[in-house]
């Protein structure tokens, strides 16, 4: 079974995304995009596709099988490969939500420089206020609900807003998209 876009009917039916942390990077955390999507077609979910190879993954389940998705995978996922990544659900309504809201769009902006961190948890107040708006001159984000919307002209390879950053302050796991992926996941649930 190979990487695949969804047909049309799966466009149309698919009301979740998964977004996993950290795989098929620099050679290594190794995940198949065909075996990534057995993996999840076996834990219940139907209209399985996956999207590029860094672990994107548009699917259809119950609310009850998404919400156990981040529990769920990961322990599959290390049982055959042997580490356990991060897995962030957001539903068809989220991800139009995301693709609506970004604060950054403005004429003249540059798309390859916006990019979305995916938080696996709403950060508390506390850890909110923790955040630097000088870390990283140039650059710049926006909070909002479980999604940090960013601006980085300089290029997310100079970002001093890295995932890293993002899991200490916030004391939750974060992984970043580019504004692409996130348009074109969106656009693979319909929303867009």
């Amino acid at each position: 079974m190979a990487a695949r876009d969804p047909k049309p009917s799966a466009r149309a039916s698919a009301s979740h995304v998964a977004l996993l942390r950290g795989i098929n990077v620099g050679g290594k955390r190794i995940v198949p995009m065909a075996a990534l999507a057995a993996i999840f077609e076996s834990a219940g979910c139907s209209n399985v596709a996956t999207y590029i190879q860094s672990g994107n993954v548009v699917f259809s389940a119950s609310q009850s099988l998404a919400k156990n998705l981040p529990t769920l995978i990961p322990g599959r996922i290390g049982e055959r490969f042997g580490f356990e990544p991060a897995v962030i659900v957001r539903s068809r309504r989220q991800m139009a939500s995301i693709a609506a809201d970004n604060p950054f769009l403005a004429p003249g902006i540059d798309h390859a420089t916006l990019h979305v961190g995916f938080l696996a948890v709403t950060p508390k107040k506390q850890d909110t206020a923790r955040l630097d708006p000088n870390r990283s001159l140039g650059d710049r984000f926006a909070l909002r609900g479980a999604e940090v919307y960013l601006h980085l002209p300089g290029g997310v390879g100079r970002t001093k807003l890295t995932s890293a950053y993002l899991d200490s302050t916030l004391a939750t796991t974060c992984t970043i998209r580019n504004w692409a992926t996130v348009l074109r996941l969106a656009g693979m649930l319909g929303v867009v």
